[in-house]
């Protein structure tokens, strides 16, 4: 009976520990996520400073009061249009994975 008590105290301990070891990691790749969207958003910026012209403003007007002039029906189909061309890339990002995969499970071998 004491034995049992024994293994599942050490089995919460254990998971805990799991826990937070998990937590520390998830927390590190997020940090780094957060510095890596900052960068690429300074870096944006700094590319597009001083190109930010008001033709371009209006050109970028246009475009959306193009959107928005849309049916709903359009901007559906429009948006159907755009998670098909998402769901193809997320299957070609598939296939390159699982290409990868075997590529290294031939390589073991």
């Amino acid at each position: 009976m004491g034995n049992e008590k024994q293994r599942k105290e050490n089995f919460f301990k254990k998971a805990f520990r799991e826990m937070g070891e998990n937590a520390k990691e998830q927390h590190k790749v997020d940090k780094a996520n957060f510095k890596a969207v900052k960068a690429e958003s300074k870096a944006n910026f700094e590319e597009n400073r001083g190109k930010n012209t008001f033709k371009r403003a209006k050109e970028n007007a246009k475009e959306y009061w193009n959107y928005a002039k849309l049916s709903n029906k359009e901007k559906r189909e429009l948006k159907q249009k755009e998670l098909e061309k998402e769901l193809e890339d997320a299957n070609v990002r598939i296939l390159k994975a699982e290409s990868r995969i075997e590529k290294a499970k031939q390589e073991r071998k």
